[in-house]
């Protein structure tokens, strides 16, 4: 939820993209054009995100659902973010009619539906990371993992992003107003400023910052794990080839999508309460950049679909059309207990595994490992 001053009240933030401070007319056309245009993108963007998470579910429950085991987060994630995705509509209208239309319910609703669904996609990805390092340094161990285990950790994502969430559905009160003879209504927190402080900084360092970093470690290492066996395996070879770039530049852009779509959000959150509220920002500049970070942070919901699902579905196409080629030609007299760890590997997760059993690294098992690597090149 994007925080801003209420313009009566400075003791207090109004809470969410939905509540604006003060009438669009009072500060020109040029802002109300400005907040047109970014609604627009908003909505275009609703369309995209939805159309993509639906076409994910779809995806995901009729050809993958009986063998992949990130089934169970890949649902949960565009679950999560088609509910984020839903409250866009209440954000545009509301900012553009200058009024909210939706009671005091959905004050607390819609409100509190934006941090727990935002939190709970946050979650599932930080989840997601984890499982695909795991099925890296623990591979036996991510294999022998049910699908009730997953779900029972995702039942912990959603029950955790509720209590956090939760503060936000209490605290807030829908506050009607006079202005210029017009009845304006507007979602109100009840917060003590510095109490907001505290809750707004606690859910920056353990819901965005945390994960961040824990997602942005983990995929370093995967990308450095990466590296280092396609050096190996080139330099069994003979060869002087370097590692195929794509695969850098697919793991770059999961960790920069994160931060590139909720830090600035996020961080215009802590100085809109803790330095900006006096102030010290028109209100014309406050609008501005608070749909800016808005629409970063709903385009990340966006973006999941692509950088996730559909990757994952071309990957796992392309991983069955290798492992049968590796089956019957230079894997075909490998031991089986040997065999089996690569060979399934493709069964637990949708990003590429490398396997270190006790020197295991005879050309065909580093051969048939690095081609799940390598098939993340080829999307």
């Amino acid at each position: 939820m994007a925080a801003a001053w209420s313009a009566d009240n400075s003791s207090a933030a109004a809470l969410g993209n939905s509540s604006p401070a003060a009438p669009l007319a009072d500060s020109g056309g040029d802002v109300l054009l400005v907040t047109c245009v970014l609604g627009t993108i908003l909505m275009l963007m609703c369309v995209v995100g939805m159309a993509g998470n639906i076409y994910t579910l779809v995806v995901v429950n009729v050809s993958v659902r009986l063998t992949g085991s990130m089934y169970v987060y890949i649902v949960n994630l565009a679950l999560a973010d088609l509910l984020y995705l839903s409250t866009i509509p209440f954000v545009v209208s509301t900012y553009l009619a200058q009024d909210w239309y939706f009671g005091d319910v959905g004050c607390r609703v819609i409100f509190s539906l934006d941090f727990l669904t935002m939190h709970a996609s946050i979650f599932i990805l930080t989840i997601m990371s984890t499982e695909r390092y795991l099925a890296v340094v623990n591979p036996l161990d991510t294999l022998s993992r049910s699908r009730s285990y997953r779900r029972s950790v995702t039942c912990a994502v959603w029950l955790v992003s509720f209590l956090l969430a939760l503060p936000t559905m209490i605290m807030i009160e829908l506050k009607r107003d006079i202005r210029d003879g017009l009845l304006k209504r507007m979602c109100h927190p009840t917060w003590q400023i510095g109490a907001y402080k505290v809750y707004l900084t606690v859910l920056f360092n353990t819901c965005i910052l945390a994960p961040g970093c824990i997602m942005g470690c983990l995929y370093l290492r995967l990308a450095r794990t990466y590296w280092v066996s396609q050096h190996a395996m080139f330099a069994d070879q003979g060869t002087s080839r370097s590692p195929k770039q794509k695969v850098f530049y697919m793991i770059f852009s999961i960790v920069l999508a994160y931060w590139a779509c909720f830090l600035p959000f996020w961080l215009w959150q802590l100085l809109s309460i803790y330095y900006l509220g006096h102030g010290i920002l028109s209100h014309r500049v406050m609008v501005y950049v608070n749909l800016a970070v808005t629409c970063l942070a709903y385009s990340n919901s966006c973006i999941n679909p692509f950088l996730y699902t559909l990757l994952a579905q071309n990957y796992r196409e392309r991983v069955h059309g290798r492992h049968k080629e590796l089956a019957g030609s230079a894997c075909r007299f490998r031991p089986a207990s040997q065999r089996s760890v690569s060979s399934a590997s493709h069964h637990f997760t949708d990003m590429p595994t490398i396997v270190h059993l006790g020197g295991v690294t005879d050309g065909c098992s580093v051969g048939a490992i690095l081609g799940e690597l390598e098939m993340l090149s080829r999307l």
